[in-house]
């Protein structure tokens, strides 16, 4: 810590975005830069607080507090602090394979955990991180580096989210042979198609990093899904190890009246599509388009905002989005202390750009959809929502309760249901005949991550169930480690 008075001197202050109504014109990314000057202002304000729980990774009254991947954030905003970035960028490789998609994408728990945070705005810790990753590849410090000696085992790594790149990174790092395989037609899984690219632009920020792998001596083997194309078996005898990380991508449906009319879809129907026919440069592509209709998004969480920003690029006529949950407060409850995750209201890039548009935060809290409405064509018009409240049952459980007298018909001609997801899809899993707990996730300890096949591990989501993205690069380092000591009967991995 290289300013004593820093977190006194300096107030926290983030770059500004793109304004709101401009940037709904685009697909490009809405983030702006922050002068160097600032930046360093703002890595002063870390403080010698004695315990830095901003890098512990854990999880409390289950969510996240700290980095999962303990990233080392007092050093590297001292580094920057001291303008010595090149340094910074080496302190933040070593805990993270992809700072430029978690310094994007990461709901910063780090943040919420900063022992500054207790009285005052707590440390800019993700701005600092995008910007040294930025500046890194901005400078050519970005390069690849190739194993100096090739084990000459072969691994093969299930899906190409979050956690399979994370796996193969390492895995290669430590000179295994790596073939990542993907049934999409691009690598990168969530990252490439379940993010939009105002949020994480794919053909700069994704794909440079996953060029850079290839050259590193990864493999990805695209439209290729193990257990379709692909026989599974045959993966088992093809490689010496398997690491699976398909992700948690079965998703959590809405069984109420009407739901089979046209116009009704999964959020990562559309999300995809979309992000397909953007790359692909097809101007009327065969995506699902909000152009002119009237939205309703269920669903509250991060893939339910992506869904809100979408809609307002194709140009919606209005939006809404509805969330089960009740309005979260403008500041920590009683009951949500530091260093837990801070459930306090936010107002994220899709809901900013409503409300531009449209005057208002598009959310509804504490409602819920009854039915669909449909015309003589099966083509949804209208969805009937209710206001529900929460109660206890007999077991203490808390259950959502309709309020009589609440229901409500609203005009919607496309609704995207955001709602979660329930776990790993399980033909493949059915396939090796793994075993999976009463959720429905491949049963594998945290931190060894080995199946009940020998020699083949499983991390991310379709291990730990829906988690954050840092969660899963937390899981596929750990993974790798695990698999690595596998391989050669110790392992040198981090």
């Amino acid at each position: 810590m290289g300013h004593p008075r820093g977190f006194i001197e300096y107030l926290r202050e983030l770059p500004a975005d793109r304004p709101a109504l401009k940037r709904i014109q685009d697909w490009n990314e809405f983030h702006l830069h922050m002068e160097e000057e600032k930046l360093r202002q703002q890595g002063a304000r870390c403080m010698d607080c004695g315990i830095p729980f901003c890098h512990t990774g854990t999880l409390l009254n289950g969510m996240a507090s700290g980095c999962p991947i303990n990233n080392l954030i007092p050093e590297w905003n001292d580094l920057v602090y001291r303008g010595l970035w090149r340094e910074a960028l080496e302190r933040l490789h070593k805990t993270n394979n992809f700072p430029e998609f978690t310094g994007r994408v990461c709901p910063a728990p780090c943040e919420g955990s900063c022992v500054l945070g207790i009285n005052a705005p707590p440390v800019t810790i993700k701005n600092i991180e995008c910007s040294i990753i930025d500046r890194g590849w901005e400078e050519g410090w970005v390069v690849p580096e190739t194993p100096r000696i090739r084990t000459g085992k072969n691994v093969a790594v299930i899906g190409s989210g979050p956690a399979g790149l994370s796996a193969a990174a390492q895995l290669n790092r430590a000179g295994h042979l790596v073939t990542v395989f993907e049934r999409a037609d691009r690598p990168g899984g969530l990252l490439m198609y379940g993010i939009p690219n105002p949020k994480l632009d794919k053909k700069i920020v994704v794909q440079r990093r996953l060029d850079l792998m290839e050259k590193e001596g990864v493999k990805f083997l695209t439209n290729t899904e193990v257990g379709v194309n692909y026989a599974a078996d045959k993966l088992l005898h093809e490689f010496d190890a398997v690491v699976l990380c398909t992700g948690a991508t079965k998703p959590r449906d809405l069984p109420v009246e009407g739901r089979s009319l046209k116009g009704v879809h999964f959020a990562m129907e559309f999300l995809h599509a979309n992000t397909k026919a953007l790359l692909d440069g097809q101007k009327n592509g065969s995506y699902i388009s909000a152009q002119g209709k009237d939205v309703a998004i269920i669903g509250g969480g991060d893939t339910g905002t992506d869904c809100v920003a979408t809609s307002m690029r194709h140009g919606c006529k209005s939006l809404l989005q509805i969330e089960i949950l009740p309005k979260p407060p403008m500041e920590r409850a009683a009951d949500n202390p530091w260093p837990e995750w801070p459930k306090v209201y936010r107002l994220d890039y899709g809901q900013e750009e409503a409300a531009a548009l449209f005057g208002a935060d598009p959310r509804i809290y504490l409602t819920t959809v009854k039915k669909f409405i449909g015309d003589d064509a099966g083509q949804l018009k209208e969805l009937v929502t209710v206001q529900i409240q929460w109660e206890r049952n007999d077991k203490g459980q808390f259950l959502p309760k309709e309020v009589p007298g609440t229901e409500q018909t609203r005009p919607a001609q496309l609704v995207l249901l955001a709602m979660g997801f329930l776990g790993p899809e399980q033909p493949l899993l059915d396939q090796l005949g793994i075993e999976r707990d009463p959720r429905t996730n491949i049963k594998a300890e945290y931190g060894k991550y080995s199946t009940s096949l020998k020699g083949v591990f499983a991390a991310g989501d379709c291990r730990r169930g829906q988690s954050l993205v840092v969660w899963a690069f937390n899981e596929g380092r750990g993974a790798a480690r695990e698999c690595d000591r596998y391989l050669m009967g110790y392992t040198n991995l981090p």
